[in-house]
């Protein structure tokens, strides 16, 4: 998806735009561990406090409670934080031993501090490090631990029902009958939840199963009570009530899928009928068939059950980027240490190093002369070792770019396709795993018009059935309109065969949008839309974590 200057939609309709899928709340627990002993005659009395940056300041964002004379405490107090994936969020905690009943903490004396993003922390779900004293000392033998939970209930109730032998309401025909789900309201009032469809013509109506957030149906209270009234449609809105019935979560989960004598049946009743009438036993009965429960995986579940993003950067050689000796190349290095071409690497890559637990990156060029024979290249590793392109963090990209640099000649044309290619044949060994563990990440830096676009149409769209998202970050001034022609916003894109891409992986942003804004505000316009990206195809293989729990 593009990249929309001022935030609004694309011309293909309302969309999610920005980060309001990657939001969501955050539960950390800390504990600590051989802790230094600051008291004379007894322990220490520790206590977390838990800062987070903001412009370059740390701000105290709340506090734990006080565990008296231990040294190996598990604070029952929790931090929620809200959790943004497309920013570091860098945090840091600090034991205190408490000595007076100050709320100033240079009032009490200090165990040691431990500093990290939250990312790191979300990555690898729980995390134990050494603490250190101001001086960057080991404080003694002292660990922290800090365990990420995510806070929020994404289960999902999925329901079958029937109907048999409901009263007949129309004068000429049957019934047309559909239900409605009603939870209790904080007004004490009944709150409409779920109406299924209305089927025709019956009283022995079969409803399609669907299904709902238990959050919206019962709170996430599985003994709350759940009204169910069942109607007869009529055109002009006043339709006529057949008869209800109230159960609750509990007492549908005892409905065994396929097993006819498990499921179970509620009898629909109408009161004033009952009232009425002394033989009145029921107006119908609904039949529950099945009931499921399942966990409505968000992308901070992948990522707490084990989920690896893995990083690959792809960077345009080719000669239209101009010499990078000289200053108005694109490839030119400033006094500063830095270029387009870095700033794109640093914004992405130092977000998505967070989820990689090896922090090793491949780097491949494109579009160059290499020594010693000077054939041009589409698919190079820059470090010159094709058999092991890695490099070491965000930072061991940025220094093989730079060496490599002298050592290449600019040349062309602009090949996408062997890039998307190459990783794609990694992405495709992923799908053999039964969890979601591994998700690819391209991102591909470059100036201009795509020479192969053909080829490049066709290598993406095969890479949408792969867990695999492609980042076209557009440096210079050139004309993008090809970069946005991949980017399946305002259509579906098509491979030369007329094959549709099976979901739109590519996000293009010009650099030129950004080169006057803060430099979080790229990494948040590339990578805010990635995590409904991740969460899209992993639900749509109906692969789970790799360590969930069950529901």
């Amino acid at each position: 998806m593009a990249y929309i200057p001022g935030g609004g939609a694309p011309a293909g309709g309302p969309a999610p735009v920005g980060s309001q899928y990657c939001v969501c709340k955050v539960e950390l627990s800390v504990s600590g561990q051989n802790l230094l002993d600051r008291d004379v005659t007894s322990k220490s009395d520790p206590f977390c406090v838990l800062f987070t940056e903001n412009n370059g300041r740390w701000i105290e964002y709340d506090r734990t409670e006080t565990a008296v004379n231990n040294l190996n405490p598990a604070f029952s107090k929790k931090f929620v934080l809200d959790y943004h994936f497309e920013e570091v969020q860098k945090l840091k905690f600090a034991l205190f031993d408490q000595d007076k009943s100050s709320t100033q903490l240079d009032e009490h004396d200090f165990l040691g501090q431990f500093s990290c993003s939250l990312g790191v922390i979300v990555s690898s779900k729980k995390i134990t490090r050494p603490l250190l004293l101001m001086n960057d000392k080991p404080a003694g033998k002292g660990l922290i631990t800090v365990a990420a939970q995510e806070l929020s209930d994404n289960r999902v109730i999925t329901l079958s029902l029937a109907g048999r032998k409901l009263d007949k309401k129309d004068l000429f025909g049957k019934s047309d009958p559909f239900l409605e789900f009603y939870k209790p309201g904080h007004d004490g009032k009944w709150m409409l939840v779920h109406r299924t469809e209305v089927i025709k013509y019956t009283l022995d109506p079969v409803w399609k199963p669907f299904t709902v957030p238990l959050v919206s149906l019962c709170d996430g209270d599985m003994e709350k009570p759940i009204q169910v009234m069942c109607y007869d449609y009529d055109n002009d809105g006043g339709h006529d009530f057949i008869g209800e019935f109230q159960t609750s979560v509990s007492q549908m989960c005892e409905a065994r899928d396929g097993v006819p004598v498990r499921w179970l049946e509620f009898e629909c009743i109408n009161p004033k009928k009952q009232r009425k009438k002394k033989n009145y036993k029921n107006s119908g009965v609904i039949i529950l068939r099945s009931c499921k429960i399942n966990r409505d995986y968000s992308f901070l579940d992948y990522i707490l059950g084990g989920c690896q993003l893995l990083f690959t950067v792809g960077i345009d050689f080719t000669a239209s980027n101009g010499n990078p000796l000289d200053p108005s190349s694109l490839h030119y290095i400033n006094p500063m240490g830095t270029n387009e071409y870095l700033s794109a690497i640093w914004a992405v890559g130092q977000i998505i190093q967070d989820y990689d637990s090896d922090k090793m990156f491949p780097a491949l060029g494109f579009g160059a002369q290499l020594p010693p024979d000077w054939k041009v290249s589409h698919e190079f590793a820059i470090n010159f070792n094709p058999t092991n392109p890695f490099c070491s963090g965000v930072d061991g990209i940025a220094q093989a770019y730079s060496a490599c640099l002298p050592h290449i000649r600019f040349y062309g044309p602009t090949n996408f396709s062997p890039i998307i290619n190459h990783v794609a044949r990694f992405a495709a060994q992923a799908t053999q795993q039964p969890t979601a563990t591994q998700y690819f990440i391209l991102l591909i830096i470059t100036d201009g018009v795509i020479s192969d676009m053909e080829e490049t149409r066709h290598a993406v769209v095969q890479a949408s059935k792969l867990p695999m998202s492609i980042i076209i970050v557009g440096v210079g001034n050139a004309d993008f309109a090809a970069m946005e022609f991949l980017d399946g916003d305002s259509r579906v894109l098509r491979s030369h065969t007329g094959e549709e891409a099976a979901r739109d992986i590519v996000q293009f942003v010009p650099f030129r949008e950004f080169r006057n804004a803060a430099k979080e505000t790229l990494a948040k316009a590339v990578l805010a839309e990635l995590p409904q990206q991740v969460v899209q195809y992993f639900k749509h293989k109906s692969l789970p974590p790799s360590h969930s729990e069950p529901a």
